[in-house]
């Protein structure tokens, strides 16, 4: 695999995507977010997009034109209607806006409603710990999953993310996953190179455990920690769904597919500012806790420790592909 740098990767995808219709600013925030994950060595919402992205702006499923209406009509309740584009400028769009409510009310609701997949979610909370703001993010996505002792799916893997800032411009940690077992797109992986998956991560249409990610695609995702991992699979519905107005998963179509109609997903961010609150004690209290895990051999807070490479490998046909769209 080819040594690929970050600075071309962010170049090639952006002109990837304006080379297929969208406007120059959406596709710069687009492909720094797809720089980002490749950074954090976050495959599945890397570069693997960029071709998804590109047919999808040709066929009319992601609008790369539009300008996000952003409104706030109450105090701490701000909300973004991504007009069916891309998630990055949807959010960008609200964000200061966000940020200014979080630090006047000292919490702030931050609805991003009617836009294409936000793929990695930390990209955005990890956002908010750069304004020195804790911020808990959801997003919703295709049905991928059954309610336990159900068959039939009608939750996505609905992601849950967290950011906590350090008290000096940072990430103190961060954690962003699943509620799933894995995310959907490990098993399209191991479909598209021939391999099985592990028992355990999915079942069949009938509910049967499966190593065959075909049968696993057709059936259902398991929960990670079973009723628990269902429990938050409904909180984020509800937050990224219900209260957006964005569309249910259980009614979102295939999310790569050049085809369809328009994601229409929404993201939902609870955005809070710890000197409301606590003051410094937070920061504190924060130093504590950091300090109790990390004098255990082997142990870290979620996110700690993480390198900011020049360069990533790439696969070499997925590069070839790239640069071919660029």
């Amino acid at each position: 695999m080819p040594k690929v740098y970050l600075d071309e990767i962010e170049t090639a995808t952006a002109q990837a995507l304006v080379r297929h219709g969208a406007r120059d600013e959406v596709a710069r925030l687009v492909a720094h977010a797809v720089r980002t994950a490749e950074a954090n060595g976050n495959n599945i919402c890397g570069l693997s997009y960029v071709e998804s992205y590109c047919r999808q702006l040709t066929t009319g499923r992601i609008d790369g034109t539009v300008e996000p209406a952003v409104t706030a009509e109450r105090p701490g309740a701000i909300h973004v209607d991504g007009r069916l584009g891309f998630a990055q400028p949807a959010f960008a769009a609200g964000f200061d806006t966000a940020v200014e409510a979080a630090r006047s009310n000292g919490v702030c609701g931050y609805a991003v409603a009617h836009t294409h997949t936000s793929t990695s979610l930390g990209y955005f909370t990890e956002q908010f710990t750069e304004a020195g703001l804790l911020a808990i993010g959801t997003a919703n996505a295709s049905r991928r999953l059954a309610p336990p002792g159900g068959s039939v799916p009608v939750l996505g893997a609905n992601p849950i993310a967290m950011a906590v800032p350090d008290g000096r411009g940072g990430v103190a940690f961060q954690f962003d996953f699943s509620t799933s077992v894995v995310a959907v797109e490990r098993i399209f992986l191991a479909e598209a190179a021939g391999e099985s998956i592990p028992l355990g991560w999915a079942v069949d249409r009938d509910g049967e455990p499966t190593t065959d990610p075909a049968a696993a695609l057709a059936g259902s995702l398991l929960w990670a920690g079973d009723h628990k991992g269902y429990g938050l699979g409904l909180l984020v519905e509800l937050l990224a769904s219900a209260l957006t107005g964005s569309r249910r998963s259980a009614r979102v179509p295939p999310l790569k597919s050049p085809y369809g109609p328009p994601h229409d997903l929404g993201q939902f961010y609870l955005v809070i500012d710890p000197s409301a609150f606590s003051g410094r004690l937070f920061y504190s209290h924060l130093e504590e806790l950091a300090a109790s895990i990390a004098d255990q051999e082997g142990a870290r807070l979620p996110g700690t420790g993480r390198v900011n490479p020049y360069f990533v490998k790439v696969d070499d046909d997925l590069w070839a592909t790239v640069l071919d769209l660029a």
